[in-house]
């Protein structure tokens, strides 16, 4: 099969470090162009990386007839605007998360669903130790699921990062708060039908330094989660059981090219000292996400999550929202 051929919106830090260079080393992958708003910008990162072909504008890289897909890694202010001008262009789009700043703009997707591919980088859905847990989950070796719990936080008061800037969709909700919701849909394989939140807001910056929410998936189902801008970083995820819990260990951040462990604990004693750890080969979840969307693009394998999962996501987005402003239980 023909590598697909893909082109990168932007130097943003995720792209440079992490992603771009994931899509570099897959094999389905073939990163032949990059575009900045300048274009001593564009290929100093070409230079960097090794990328071919670098454009000082969005749109002479949406305009290169033979770009297949784009990489968006852009400002969530700017996630849907150049999706859909991509989208126009006859490219498929893999876009950061969170995809859009509400759910109706996420809606606007709807109008090129149907030409091309677009899905929400969510990249933990490909990591094998997430497939593994939800095997877990599914087969009923933790008896019946009743909670999912989950942590995720780093320290961030740089006053020029654009998570803090609340005009460009900044806070903890948006930047990370979006994955223990995925967490709670990829787990129990269903929606929850309510939410509730709670959040901390930054004097300074104006957005949510560190949001909690409870997230009711019906017939005794919960995700509760705290995420934070302003803690010391740390991440967990517990699937809790009837039976059993599994723990993973390194949930989001799964270190690229390092084994990964999940722990699967009885209970029978306290402090987990009899789990069984499981662990998982070196690989990379971005190479493995960059992989399946280009097997998709081929017409190998379905879009596993397309724009109406992504939409999903930000409905939920929308109603711990409008929990944390009225204090109450919001249906989504």
């Amino acid at each position: 099969m023909k590598k697909v051929a893909w082109g990168v919106l932007s130097t943003a830090k995720i792209g440079m470090e992490k992603v771009t260079p994931a899509l570099m080393r897959s094999q389905w992958c073939d990163v032949q162009a990059i575009a900045s708003r300048s274009l001593e910008g564009a290929q100093a990162a070409a230079g960097k990386l090794g990328i071919p072909k670098a454009y000082g504008s969005y749109e002479e890289l949406l305009a290169d007839p033979s770009i297949e897909a784009i990489y968006n890694p852009l400002p969530n202010d700017q996630h849907v605007p150049l999706t859909l001008a991509a989208a126009r262009a006859g490219k498929h789009v893999l876009c950061e998360k969170p995809i859009a700043l509400t759910a109706d703009e996420a809606a606007q997707l709807r109008e090129v669903a149907g030409k091309v591919h677009i899905m929400e980088a969510f990249m933990v859905r490909f990591h094998p130790q997430w497939l593994r847990t939800r095997e877990l989950v599914e087969s009923g070796a933790l008896g019946e699921v009743r909670a999912v719990q989950v942590w995720f936080s780093y320290f961030n008061r740089n006053a020029t990062n654009i998570r803090n800037d609340a005009s460009k969709g900044g806070g903890a909700l948006m930047d990370i708060g979006c994955y223990p919701i995925v967490a709670g849909r990829f787990l129990f394989g269903t929606e929850p039908v309510r939410v509730m939140a709670l959040a901390d807001m930054d004097p300074d910056f104006g957005v949510d330094r560190t949001f909690s929410a409870l997230l009711d998936f019906g017939h005794g189902r919960r995700l509760d989660f705290t995420v934070s801008m302003q803690t010391t970083p740390y991440q967990r995820v517990q699937v809790i059981g009837t039976d059993k819990r599994v723990e993973i260990e390194i949930p989001f951040n799964a270190p690229q090219g390092h084994e990964t462990r999940i722990l699967v604990d009885d209970g029978k004693v306290l402090g987990g000292r009899e789990a069984v750890v499981e662990t998982f080969a070196a690989c990379d979840q971005y190479r493995l996400e960059g992989d399946a969307f280009s097997l998709a693009i081929r017409g190998v394998q379905p879009l596993q999550y397309g724009v109406e999962d992504a939409i999903q996501n930000m409905r939920i987005i929308d109603a711990l929202f409008a929990s944390q402003c009225t204090g109450a239980w919001v249906a989504v």
